[in-house]
């Protein structure tokens, strides 16, 4: 497969933006394999996304963010360039619950898209065998009232270490420390069982049980300080009826949950999510 760089951005809306990058990829000999943007009205923002062959610049991959950074500065953009035979690294937190971290380990061994897990971190010891049979570190982090602090601490030494590009809540079962959301504001993603914003917080299908709804989803999201709030990357949905209690539910949710977070997973790590205040646009 070609070696490929992906272009995002978002900046201020205005005209020749589009003109401005693809004259400046053209200029380059640059031979643009996939591209999508879009205007959002509200906020008079453009947000973009290109796709280049990388052998077909004229210049090294490596040097692309060296000759793009001037008109970058010009349009004021938020930008990155990401390199395709550079996987994102991906550490994964999980609690006593197997269904999205086993999906995660088999879509990651199987390469359905390209990512590494540097390690596996957990509250319980219930998943270090399957994980290290893996290949991959596993960390146990207990964490009580007495300890979140230097709980949260140690979370955030490894996240460092392990130079992670994304913190994916695999039905992580703690709420994260705000400091930790605050530093790594955008690379962690979560899975809630819910169609959010509707029944966020604990026991989502008990609340969807007692409202006798038609429809439970799951929704994957940023994480942020505020629970179950950040911006949402991926929803989808399954029907019910009044025959399935809270249980059901549950497990026919534990379904969606994982195909929800995989999609969720692939957007981010191909850089088809860019925020957009509280909400994001998602390239397909």
């Amino acid at each position: 497969m070609a070696k490929t760089l992906t272009l995002s951005f978002s900046c201020p809306d205005t005209t020749g933006i589009v003109a401005a990058v693809s004259g400046f990829i053209t200029q380059h000999r640059g031979w643009i394999t996939e591209a999508s943007q879009h205007s959002e009205v509200e906020l008079s923002r453009f947000f973009m996304r290109v796709e280049i062959n990388a052998e077909s610049l004229d210049f090294p991959a490596e040097k692309f963010s060296q000759h793009f950074s001037s008109l970058a500065q010009q349009f004021k953009m938020e930008w990155k360039v990401s390199d395709s035979t550079q996987p994102k690294r991906v550490i994964v937190l999980c609690s006593k619950q197997e269904h999205c971290l086993y999906d995660l380990l088999a879509r990651y061994v199987a390469q359905d898209f390209l990512f590494v897990i540097p390690c596996v971190i957990s509250n319980h010891e219930n998943h270090r065998k399957v994980v290290e049979a893996h290949g991959l570190p596993f960390f146990h982090i207990p964490i009580t009232p007495e300890n979140k602090a230097a709980a949260f601490q140690k979370m955030g030494e490894i996240f460092r270490q392990e130079k992670a590009d994304l913190i994916v809540l695999a039905r992580y079962m703690q709420v994260l420390d705000p400091r930790l959301c605050q530093e790594f504001a955008g690379k962690i993603i979560n899975i809630h069982h819910s169609f959010l914003p509707s029944f966020a917080g604990a026991k989502p299908y008990h609340q969807a049980h007692e409202k006798g709804v038609k429809l439970i989803g799951a929704t994957c999201h940023y994480v942020t300080a505020d629970l179950d709030e950040g911006p949402i990357v991926e929803q989808d949905v399954i029907r019910v009826d009044h025959s399935e209690n809270p249980q059901d539910m549950a497990h026919l949710g534990k379904d969606i949950e994982k195909v929800v977070l995989a999609r969720g997973l692939r957007a981010v790590v191909e850089d088809r999510v860019l925020l957009a205040g509280n909400k994001t646009v998602v390239f397909r």
